[in-house]
This record gives C-alpha cells, sequence and structure tokens, in this order.
C-alpha cells in the first residue's frame, strides 16, 4: 500500500514537471487545415474524456445516515493518443500520464442513498474540473450480504479558454466486504460534450464531438476504523486509468 501511494506521488510529481507552464491555444489547431484539426480535437475528447469523467474509488456500498467518506485522491491518465493535438495545442511535449489530483466528499443519506463531490485544479496548467454524483445502493452490503449499487455522476471543465467540455455518466457497481478489506467491480458507460467558441476554428469548420466511451473498473477499499485507503484501475474508451484515495472512512 505504502509502495502505490510513493509511486503515485513520483509520477504525479514527473508529470507536473513536464507540464510546467502549460497552456492551451485552440488558434494553434487551426494551422493544419481542418481535417486536422477535427480528427485532433476528437482524439484529446476522447483522452479527456477517460481523464475526467467520474471516478468512484470507492466500493459499493452504503456509507449510511451518519457517514463520511472525505480524502485526497490522485488519478493518472494514458493521454499518449493525444499526444500530436496536445503538442500542437500547448507548444509543449505530451507527458504520457494525466495526473489529476482532487479533494472528495462523499455523504451518506437515508434509503441507502450517496452524494458526492471533487474539485481539482491540475497542478502547471489552467484546466480546473469539478464532479458530482448520486448513488443508490439496491444491495446495501454488510457482515453478509454483498452490495450493489447504481452511480449516476457528471464533471465539468474549465479554464481553457473558448473550450466547453463535460462528461455524464451511469455505472453499475458490486462490492463484498471482509473484514476491512472490500474488492469492488463495475461497468458503465460515459457520454462526453466537447465543443470550442474559438472564432478561427468555427469559420474553419471544426465541430464539437459528442459522444459515447464504455467504461469498466475494479479497485479494493482498506478500512482501518476511520483512516481509509482505496485504489482502483478505470478502462473508460479503452483508456486506462489508476487512481489512488487516502483519507477517513465511517
Amino acid at each position: 500500500m505504502k509502495k502505490s501511494l510513493v509511486l503515485l506521488a513520483v509520477l504525479g510529481c514527473y508529470s507536473q514537471s513536464s507540464l510546467a507552464a502549460t497552456t492551451f491555444n485552440l488558434n494553434n489547431l487551426a494551422a493544419g487545415g481542418l481535417a486536422a484539426a477535427q480528427a485532433d480535437f476528437r482524439l484529446l475528447s476522447e483522452d479527456f474524456g477517460a481523464a475526467m469523467s467520474y471516478k468512484p474509488v470507492t466500493p459499493a456500498a452504503a456509507l449510511g445516515i451518519t457517514g463520511f467518506d472525505i480524502g485526497v485522491e490522485v488519478s493518472g491518465t494514458d493521454i499518449s493518443k493525444s499526444a500530436t493535438a496536445w503538442n500542437t495545442l500547448t507548444g509543449t511535449t505530451s507527458p504520457k500520464t494525466l495526473p489529476v489530483p482532487k479533494l472528495t466528499i462523499a455523504k451518506g443519506l437515508p434509503f441507502g442513498i450517496d452524494i458526492s463531490a471533487f474539485y481539482t485544479a491540475i497542478p502547471t496548467t489552467n484546466i480546473k474540473l469539478t464532479g458530482a454524483a448520486l448513488s443508490y445502493a439496491i444491495l446495501e452490503g454488510d457482515a453478509l450480504e454483498p452490495a450493489l449499487a447504481v452511480r449516476a455522476a457528471m464533471t465539468n471543465l474549465s479554464g481553457i479558454s473558448e473550450f466547453s467540455f463535460s462528461t455524464r455518466s451511469l455505472d453499475v457497481s458490486f462490492s463484498k466486504g471482509f473484514v476491512g478489506f472490500t474488492p469492488y467491480i463495475g461497468a458503465g458507460q460515459v457520454w462526453v460534450d466537447s465543443s470550442t467558441s474559438n472564432a478561427t476554428l468555427t469559420t474553419l469548420g471544426l465541430k464539437g464531438e459528442a459522444f459515447t466511451q464504455s467504461k469498466v473498473f475494479a479497485g479494493f477499499n482498506i478500512n482501518l476504523g476511520l483512516p481509509n485507503f482505496a485504489i482502483e484501475a478505470d478502462q473508460t474508451g479503452g483508456i486506462a486509468t489508476y487512481s489512488a484515495k487516502l483519507g477517513f472512512r465511517w
């Protein structure tokens, strides 16, 4: 567990150094003509869909009416597919992995319902991201019974001038606790909406992108009474993301 946290910290530091002073200039996409601009815009939107869509990093079990889950989370997403687009937009070399650190909070409500939210400002870039989710535990889970939950979530990106990006998602997850250790699996769908108001690109004929990405994920949660650690692997649109969260859960 400690090795995983150290690895993520090193990965984050390395990636952040690669992202130094990264600013996105959408005018740069027009240089190669419409076909190249549209292709790059699509690839960037797909990688952003995987990186910026909601990641549960939590078991399916309901928190309960007095429950909270508060933590610091770090995700790393492979964005190598959109490397050319990143290089064109920023004038810098694209990192292979995009780190997304988050502050997260979840609160249990009656009837097996949990609400959650997160916020991030990705270091050394102008990207900011917020997200929220509502989940319902069809089976709330206990010492004998597994948990089964459905979740609806949304995220919204800001900070990149003349660029609008958001995701919506639905997923189903299943978990079973074993004395402080809870593995879980899940699957779902992500809807991505990506567009630009940049005058150069709209005059060129660039269209917004709206598409879906299938997702599968698996992870485990370790709870030590109050301290809590979770780790998750996610494939959204065939793009890999690995996440770890450290905090408190009760």
